[in-house]
């Protein structure tokens, strides 16, 4: 059974999205500020959050920074058309991905399963064992832990995911499509500059000079690679 929390201070949108994951293995709880989301997040185990931007009170970046605080649990925006700037902002500061009004039911259902799915592997110690090590990076698959110079990273599981399939294979350039379609499983609509912000991220966390990686190199007009063997 997994914790889904929806926040929205429309309730036409929450009720909308409870129809759209009325599923056996979901029990889902409401919010519509960003206070009552915190609330719900201290009192019960979540393991995904929708949660909408433009909200009274507490808005949703503002909740998710104070999520991200205690909590590397899955967050999906809930956005409109007209937020672009909002939809950067939120992925910086750890938004895993975003579903734009209005919504299409197939979508939100495909997106909350990849996420809850991603989410889990993290925790629940299924996937292959390894520890991948590039220069002072140190990625423990069963630990679901990463280390930088021997110092803990916290990452959003879509971060490290990302990471992990740059550290596969080292000196290999993946576009943002298919970095896109590996680890959202999805199509690469907007595929880009999602991609883009979760690296800048990724850089923000683990090099010293993110302006001069080390590491998460960018190759231009191909995508993205993670060095064979930086040099300090």
């Amino acid at each position: 059974m997994y914790n889904i929390l929806i926040c929205d201070d429309e309730k036409d949108i929450v009720n909308a999205l409870k129809i759209y994951l009325a599923d056996a293995n979901y029990q889902l709880f409401e919010a519509y500020t960003g206070k009552e989301a915190l609330k719900v997040m201290e009192s019960k185990e979540i393991h995904l959050v929708l949660m909408d931007i433009m909200m009274p009170e507490m808005d949703g970046i503002s909740a998710m920074i104070k999520i991200r605080e205690k909590s590397n649990v899955p967050i999906i925006l809930l956005t409109a058309k007209s937020e672009d700037t909002d939809k950067i902002l939120g992925l910086n500061v750890g938004a895993d991905d975003y579903i734009t009004k209005p919504f299409h039911p197939v979508e939100v259902a495909a997106r909350v399963k990849s996420q809850l799915r991603r989410y889990m592997q993290l925790g629940g110690g299924n996937m292959r064992q390894m520890v991948l090590t590039i220069g002072g990076i140190e990625l423990d698959d069963r630990a679901k832990s990463v280390t930088l110079d021997g110092e803990v990273v916290a990452l959003t599981p879509t971060e490290y995911e990302i990471l992990k399939l740059l550290m596969e294979h080292p000196g290999q350039v993946f576009a943002p499509k298919d970095i896109y379609q590996r680890i959202w499983n999805d199509l690469p609509y907007g595929s880009e500059n999602t991609v883009a912000v979760h690296i800048r991220h990724l850089r923000e966390k683990l090099e010293i000079n993110p302006a001069e990686p080390r590491y998460l190199k960018v190759v231009w007009g191909q995508g993205y690679k993670m060095e064979k063997g930086p040099r300090g």
